[in-house]
């Protein structure tokens, strides 16, 4: 019985590693999908060189080892959704964007984000009787249903240096 636990041939190894990514389908955390590649990996070298057993568990537990500190030390962070959609429409105020279209009195300008905010990187925006040109830098002050109420960052420095004597 224990001769045949040791008797691990590559194909197993082959086996777990898509049976642990089949269940990564089911379970999507990414953590069975790094112990199911390095199983894959220990499967190809067993079968192109002659490794003992206890050499192929060392090496799959350090490459799954490996491959869970990679991801989620450097590739998960670059994955962060920075959009903020599905958040309330408070989260919009204090962002800055360029207007691309001018807000005029009569009808409402566009203002395009560098980064998606809920959801849309170009909202139709509106000023408060404040002259925008088109290319100027806004801020997000306010919003009034589906617009945007935006001042320009001029203003907004002046509002804040006013407030801070």
């Amino acid at each position: 019985m224990m001769e045949m636990l040791w008797m691990i041939e590559p194909w197993h190894w082959l086996v777990l590693g898509f049976v642990l990514l089949i269940i990564e389908m089911f379970v999507p955390t990414f953590a069975s999908l790094w112990f199911g590649a390095a199983a894959i990996i220990v499967a190809a070298l067993a079968w192109l060189m002659p490794i003992s057993v206890s050499v192929q568990v060392i090496i799959w537990l350090v490459l799954s080892a490996a491959f869970l500190v990679v991801w989620f030390k450097f590739v998960k962070p670059l994955s962060v959704d920075r959009t903020k959609a599905g958040l309330g429409g408070s989260v919009i105020v204090g962002e800055t964007g360029m207007i691309i279209v001018q807000p005029q009195p009569d009808r409402a300008g566009v203002v395009r984000f560098s980064v998606p905010i809920v959801g849309a990187a170009e909202w139709m925006c509106r000023t408060t009787g404040e002259v925008i040109a088109v290319g100027e830098r806004v801020v997000v002050t306010d919003i009034i249903g589906n617009e945007l109420i935006v001042s320009s960052m001029k203003s907004q420095a002046v509002i804040n240096k006013n407030m801070q004597v």
